[in-house]
């Protein structure tokens, strides 16, 4: 199993990313991110592996890939079509530098999925108007 990493170029929230993806998928399904470069290695990424998406410098969530496909854009330039889960399944953040494109991402340098209803540490030694926005952002 493999993984890729990438920017979320866009958005500026899990939000926004979240409904981005839910009109794409109503507009042109199965959902799916399309890229210029075909991976190389697509077995060990459609074997279980998933998409970390970094949206504003941080990695935050992941998505299944479950397919990758050679597709072309809307001038007839071939490209690669990751169908994706539509879960956005959130993981222990952690800043990322700009890069660009997609980069192979090793399971064991993944960030941990964050376990449901689980709660970050210190937060209580965060300004009350803080986490209020951090919670409107879907990040607590």
């Amino acid at each position: 199993m493999l993984h890729l990493i990438k920017l979320s170029v866009g958005p500026k929230d899990v939000g926004q990313l979240r409904a981005l993806q839910a009109g794409r998928a109503v507009a042109d399904p199965p959902l799916r991110h399309q890229t210029r470069m075909v991976p190389k290695r697509a077995a060990e990424i459609t074997a279980g592996g998933s998409i970390y998406w970094v949206v504003a410098g941080f990695v935050q969530v992941r998505q299944r890939i479950l397919e990758i496909r050679d597709e072309a854009w809307e001038d007839g330039t071939s490209c690669a079509g990751l169908v994706l889960d539509p879960a956005l399944v959130p993981v222990a953040a952690r800043p990322v530098k700009p890069f660009q494109g997609w980069r192979y991402l090793e399971p064991a340098a993944a960030p941990p999925d964050v376990a449901d209803g689980a709660t970050a540490e210190g937060l209580e030694s965060l300004p009350a108007r803080l986490r209020q926005e951090l919670r409107l952002l879907g990040l607590l």
